[in-house]
């Protein structure tokens, strides 16, 4: 059994402090910035694409070839539906009780659900236009991707639950695929893949900074009583 210690009272004295310092800042500007890249899209041209949209779509359109419409087609599955939005999180939120991880595991949960919340929530405000040479069938509403801030704020969660370099890396590279497969596939203009990482991120880290010392204290007491799931490697070593 875990030991009845707060795992805030396990967190080093400089995690209890981050509350009080960067990511709310850093959220709350990213958070910021998503909501004033949507409010000049709308306000410049009605929501018009950007001269930047333009050109990357026209340089998509132009190299449009099978395999890369496979890639964004499973991104896609991926990113949306069953998978993208019961599959994958629970999944996840399984993998993190398993690790004695409940602090983790409601971080994660909260995080998914305020970033789908707020994409929904943006849509409806900014109402842009998607595309007219869309490959996939979509929603009303092109500002913010919801693929991509799904795919950012699960990056950036698994990133602070887990900071490993790897972990960082990996997370980086699936939300730039996510980007580039939501473009190719002719879903969203360039700057709305923009707005979903700006705001998946946002959500991440101001979620994260009230929680920071619980989450780090937990993990250092999890790596201290080890999971159903560290002693099934042990033992297969």
């Amino acid at each position: 059994m875990m030991s009845e210690r707060a795992p805030e009272t396990a967190a080093t004295p400089a995690t209890r402090r981050i509350a009080r310092r960067w990511p709310l800042v850093s959220g709350a500007a990213a958070l910021l910035l998503a909501v004033g890249l949507g409010a000049l899209i709308v306000l410049r041209g009605n929501g018009s694409p950007l001269k930047i949209d333009a050109e990357w779509m026209d340089e998509i359109i132009e190299h449009r070839a099978p395999i890369w419409e496979y890639l964004s087609l499973t991104m896609n599955f991926l990113g949306a539906g069953i998978a993208g939005v019961i599959v994958i999180p629970v999944l996840i939120l399984a993998f993190l009780l398993l690790l004695k991880r409940p602090w983790a595991a409601g971080y994660f949960l909260a995080a998914t659900i305020v970033s789908s919340g707020l994409v929904q929530v943006l849509k409806s405000l900014f109402g842009r236009a998607r595309p007219e040479d869309m490959l996939v069938v979509s929603d009303f509403g092109s500002f913010p991707s919801g693929h991509v801030a799904n795919a950012a704020t699960m990056a950036v969660c698994l990133g602070i639950l887990f900071p490993r370099v790897w972990v960082w890396l990996a997370g980086a590279l699936y939300t730039v695929l996510m980007m580039v497969s939501r473009t190719y596939l002719g879903a969203h203009w360039l700057t709305d893949t923009i707005g979903g990482l700006l705001l998946g991120a946002a959500v991440a880290v101001l979620l994260w900074a009230p929680v920071a010392a619980k989450l780090q204290g937990e993990r250092e007491l999890a790596a201290q009583h080890p999971s159903p799931l560290r002693i099934r490697r042990r033992n297969s070593a």
